[in-house]
């Protein structure tokens, strides 16, 4: 990535590596955007800040996916608090992060130091699926991919409560994607491109099925073994190998006028 601004030019005690890693997430935030996956200003984006302090970032409250920056992003520890002096032009009378975002987020940042990446949707096709009893059904390639690969998690009301934390990511498990039950879709990845890659294929299995379910046609449902190779081959290390191929196809959808995101 073309990293357009030095860190130490704009906040002291940032480091290379950490402004790399906002420059990932303000650019994940721009293509939710750019793919009409936001909910106004009430779905979330996190990366974990490597180090022993277990600090991640979360978007500062007010912004909007499509104006997200590498600089708007609060550093956070495990408890919500920030971790470093405010943006100068915050007044103290909103807080800098939404809560039920930082108890989704912080839940799977904890427990799973491969988590890098977190990204929660409330789209209307990843919503409803969510709402159906059967979850997301085996009728697209995209849906074969994450064959006994997603988990579930049962709504529990906003995510305010920090208690709910240990149940959901239980039933994440070792899974990169789950699907929360009336509530929309929750998705990590190690880097940026993965965290995208699945999320895209999530959103668009589920948009698939709802497409499908709403022609009122019988729904062709593949052999059980057909599942399991496809969602093989897109475990395979060769499939990996392609995801910073798209991810950096995909930073060419935000570029152009508005590649303030990297500043």
């Amino acid at each position: 990535m073309n990293i357009a601004a030095s860190p130490a030019s704009l906040r002291p005690g940032w480091s290379e590596e950490e402004w790399r890693i906002r420059c990932d997430l303000a650019a994940l935030y721009r293509l939710c955007a750019h793919h009409r996956w936001t909910d106004w200003i009430f779905t979330h984006i996190s990366a974990r800040i490597p180090g022993p302090e277990h600090h991640f970032l979360l978007n500062r409250y007010g912004v909007m996916h499509h104006e997200m920056r590498a600089s708007d992003l609060v550093k956070i520890d495990g408890q919500g608090n920030p971790v470093e002096a405010p943006p100068a032009d915050w007044d103290g009378t909103a807080p800098l992060v939404n809560a039920a975002g930082f108890v989704i987020h912080s839940a799977v940042h904890m427990a799973r130091e491969d988590a890098h990446f977190v990204v929660h949707t409330h789209t209307r096709d990843g919503v409803a699926v969510a709402a159906q009893r059967d979850g997301l059904l085996p009728i697209s390639q995209h849906a074969m991919r994450f064959w006994d690969h997603l988990a579930y998690h049962d709504y529990e009301g906003v995510a305010l409560d920090e208690a709910e934390r240990v149940r959901l990511v239980a039933d994440l498990g070792t899974h990169n994607a789950m699907i929360l039950r009336n509530h929309g879709l929750l998705v990590c990845g190690g880097d940026a491109a993965e965290a995208y890659d699945i999320l895209y294929y999530l959103e668009r299995a589920c948009s698939a099925q709802v497409a499908a379910q709403s022609g009122g046609a019988a729904l062709v449902l593949p052999p059980v073994a057909v599942r399991e190779r496809v969602a093989g081959q897109f475990q395979a290390e060769r499939y990996r190998r392609n995801r910073a191929i798209g991810w950096h196809s995909a930073l060419r959808l935000i570029e152009g006028d508005r590649t303030d995101w990297r500043s």
